[in-house]
């Protein structure tokens, strides 16, 4: 796929201007937007910088310019990705394997605090990404804000996730182009695909055709799960081979500029059985039944307890593991989910996976169903909607 789509600069701006509205109602003199190598979403979307070994953050000041704070060793690599110009070098960001960089000059947060604000104190400070931070760079920042008031570190999701869960044009079609690049990939799949490969030879060629398609990346590590362990929800490939008779359920997504996709269906290898082909049938209506109540103004609180009573009507209410919707954009699983204690209604450009996991304990057998789709103005725009029916793949 060739001229893929790209958010703006005008829109990293404007992300940066809404956060300080939002700051100043709320009393923030700062937000750092934290991040690493397996979760950059806080980082990259202010800055479209993806740390790399390294971790990451954007200072967003309640008034003036954002700062992009990298680790010592990646300063060309973040000069040619990031939108922000200012960029400054901290220790306390460097990898997880600490060396000093004995020598070598680097900035401290207490001196950039001190640029910004001389000798004023600060009276509230948050964190975007907290439950992410490391502790070599929680103390480094705590230490610092000691010398300016003291103030405690604040965990600040929300102000920046009450932002980007309402998504733009240019956000959607960055997903529509994900979504397409993943549908593609899960067609190459189903194709080549055999009894005797192994479930991480699968992920192999959904990695290499993703990215002959244009992907950055994946949207999280791939995963295939074939008979028995398939009821892991959250997984990584095996050196298992596939044989006949197995139900395998396979998990792929493909990330464009950023912003990730996801579908998940299961496949049978040989003709399935009728205890197989029930279990898909109920996986298929519990999603189906879940898109047509998503509108905006619907209680999300709702959505979830009516999951859980459908699927447990139709008999698989003991293979239930979580709510059956969670945020896409920026990362596969973001805020906000749609569970049973969610105190927020749908509202227009919210997205979510819609994510059927069904698994037991008992015969140590599951399935998912994701699609990806948007909140639109009288219900949503399914933007990978993959075909839903029984896969049976010759042996």
């Amino acid at each position: 796929m060739n001229n893929l789509p790209k958010i703006p600069l005008s829109e990293y701006k404007e992300r940066v201007k809404k956060v300080q509205s939002a700051m100043k109602a709320e009393g923030y003199d700062f937000i750092l937007s934290y991040g690493n190598e397996a979760e950059p979403q806080y980082v990259r979307y202010f800055s479209n910088y993806w740390p790399s070994f390294e971790t990451a953050g954007v200072l967003i000041p309640q008034e003036g310019e954002p700062q992009l704070l990298i680790g010592p060793e990646s300063f060309t690599y973040a000069s040619d990705r990031s939108v922000i110009p200012t960029i400054r070098l901290l220790k306390a960001f460097r990898e997880s394997s600490e060396p000093e960089y004995p020598g070598k000059k680097l900035d401290t947060f207490a001196g950039i605090f001190r640029e910004i604000l001389g000798d004023k104190k600060i009276t509230r400070f948050g964190v975007a990404g907290l439950p992410l931070m490391t502790i070599g760079v929680y103390e480094a920042l705590g230490e610092a804000l000691s010398e300016f008031g003291g103030v405690k570190i604040e965990n600040a999701n929300s102000v920046v996730n009450n932002i980007r869960m309402h998504k733009t044009e240019n956000e959607l079609a960055c997903m529509r182009a994900a979504a397409k690049i993943t549908a593609e990939t899960f067609d190459y799949v189903l194709e080549n695909i055999r009894v005797g490969m192994t479930e991480q030879q699968v992920v192999g060629l959904a990695l290499g055709k993703m990215h002959e398609l244009g992907a950055e990346r994946e949207s999280y590590p791939p995963w295939v799960l074939t008979g028995k362990g398939s009821n892991q929800a959250i997984s990584r490939p095996r050196d298992k081979k596939i044989e006949k008779g197995d139900m395998t359920f396979i998990q792929i997504g493909a990330r464009v500029c950023g912003y990730a996709s996801s579908i998940g269906r299961p496949v049978v290898f040989g003709k399935a059985t009728d205890e197989q082909r029930e279990l898909i049938e109920v996986g298929y209506k519990a999603q189906k039944d879940i898109i047509d109540r998503l509108r905006p103004g619907v209680p999300a609180a709702d959505v979830a307890k009516f999951h859980i009573e459908n699927v447990t009507s139709m008999g698989y209410g003991d293979w239930l593991l979580y709510g059956p919707c969670h945020g896409n954009g920026t990362m596969e699983g973001e805020a906000p989910w749609i569970e049973t204690d969610a105190d927020y209604l749908l509202e227009e450009g919210m997205s979510f996976c819609v994510d059927i996991f069904l698994g037991s304990a008992k015969t140590e057998t599951g399935l998912r169903m994701e699609d990806v789709v948007c909140i639109t103005r009288d219900g949503v725009e399914e933007l990978t909607n993959y075909r839903r029916e029984l896969f049976e793949i010759d042996c």
